[in-house]
């Protein structure tokens, strides 16, 4: 017990040093922050009509292609100004995704409303309860220095920016220096001859307004969050970026993957822009292998366990490995 509570304090202490500005800074949802209001919960009624929007057709592509047609006959606006720093809001954020939380498979917001999935999927989110409740929390990609992936990627914490162009933007988050960039030059998806899967995917878009609408496919088979269920390479995604007021940006998540769901799920994102009035908030380049505190190992139980660690409990001087 005082060796697993150990390891949860160190964990704790290592988000808190990478980057405290922005724990310390991160308002809940709902609440002022910097004196500008954050952008209300969302209803469930409003969750319940984007929702559905997806179902109306075959295929997310076919969803993406329809708006993309009626966002053609539209006069073009100009570009959004997303600048600054931003972080995931207080909803969904690392805290509610750690371990076997399921920020993919949880009920809406409000509602009784539950993904449906598939039985590989059920038997899978399961067993990372189980697990969960053993405390074996082991993560292949992140325990390993490696990265989220997508759409992962949108749940990660820690400070990301937003650099828009007419022809490409590039939407970075500082934990392993994740890039994904958006190709809005009316480019296809990558050729079926030439794609192979990618931790981030081939994204396309286009702007509707000040709306950035993506699709992303092309996604390595990966697990979506600790002790949660495995993505095939058959994951799709359509998103909707918009600036809803001057410190919020919200993205609509439509994610489809025969693997793990019957029919496609919605969920919502929201980013908080980050006070930063002497731009001192920076993102530097992101190297967790850089401190061999973080090398973690699987121990033969299942559990984690740091490299080089040895925790001692003082109370009968009994050593902990």
């Amino acid at each position: 017990m005082l060796k697993q509570m150990l390891k949860q304090w160190i964990v704790l202490a290592f988000v808190v040093i990478a980057s405290p500005s922005l724990i310390a800074q991160t308002a809940p949802r709902g609440a002022q922050q910097g004196g500008v209001p954050q952008a209300p919960p969302q209803s469930a009624a409003e969750w319940h009509r984007k929702h559905d929007l997806a179902l109306q057709y075959k295929s997310l592509a076919d969803f993406y292609n329809a708006m993309k047609k009626e966002a053609a006959s539209k006069p073009r606006a100009p570009l959004p100004d997303w600048s600054g720093i931003w972080t995931a809001d207080s909803v969904d954020s690392f805290q509610n995704c750690l371990g076997g939380s399921q920020c993919y498979f949880r009920p809406a917001p409000g509602s009784t409303a539950e993904p449906k999935l598939t039985p590989v999927a059920i038997a899978e989110l399961k067993h990372g309860q189980e697990m969960s409740a053993k405390g074996q929390i082991y993560d292949d990609n992140l325990s390993t220095c490696g990265p989220a992936g997508f759409p992962r990627w949108l749940t990660e914490p820690f400070m990301r920016e937003q650099i828009v162009t007419p022809d490409e933007s590039w939407l970075l988050t500082e934990q392993m220096n994740e890039i994904r960039r958006i190709y809005t030059d009316g480019r296809g998806h990558t050729p079926e001859r030439d794609r192979y899967p990618l931790a981030e995917g081939d994204s396309i878009g286009f702007w509707d307004g000040q709306k950035l609408v993506i699709h992303t496919n092309q996604l390595q088979s990966r697990p979506m969050g600790r002790n949660q269920p495995s993505q095939s390479e058959e994951m799709e995604t359509v998103e909707i970026w918009e600036r809803v007021n001057t410190n919020t940006i919200a993205i609509d998540v439509w994610l489809f993957d025969p693997r793990l769901y019957l029919e496609p799920w919605y969920v919502q994102r929201l980013y908080t822009l980050l006070p930063n009035p002497d731009k001192g908030l920076r993102i530097r380049y992101w190297d967790c292998s850089e401190n061999p505190n973080n090398d973690v190992t699987r121990t033969q139980e299942g559990a984690t366990d740091y490299k080089g660690f040895t925790f001692t409990d003082k109370s009968n001087n009994k050593s902990n490995h």
